[in-house]
């Protein structure tokens, strides 16, 4: 089921787009591309569906914002010397990504949380499981 043509969903595609860009900065300035490149996989699953307009982008994006949200507070918590969850050394320009990840993934949060949409709950498990649903 689609949204309208001018609801959240493509904005949902541009935040996880935001968090694949800066994750595959990350990647180039630390030699380390390839892991980086799979760690995007999963948010173009919603990239596909935001900009089809697709109802299911909210559940396809939601989880893997918060996963890269809590991940960035880690790494503030941990260069602000507050905790040790996360530990290395960090560039200028990954802490700058972890920046960008954050915003992103806290403004697709946000806007998929405002987000109304008609999808049933086995479906929107589904999706955010990674199975498959006959409803």
């Amino acid at each position: 089921m689609g949204g309208s043509p001018r609801g959240p969903a493509p904005l949902l595609a541009g935040c996880c787009l935001a968090v694949m860009v800066a994750l595959l900065v990350v990647g180039a300035v630390s030699h380390g591309v390839v892991r980086h490149l799979v760690q995007t996989a999963p948010l173009w699953i919603a990239v596909v569906l935001g900009t089809r307009r697709s109802d299911l982008s909210k559940w396809a994006a939601l989880p893997s914002f918060v996963f890269w949200l809590l991940l960035m507070i880690a790494i503030w918590l941990f260069l602000l010397g507050w905790a040790r969850i996360v530990s290395g050394t960090f560039t200028v320009t990954e802490i700058a990504m972890t920046i960008v990840v954050g915003a992103a993934s806290t403004l697709g949060i946000v806007t998929g949380l405002r987000m109304k949409t008609a999808t049933r709950t086995a479906v929107a498990a589904a999706t955010v499981l990674g199975g498959r649903s006959s409803t």
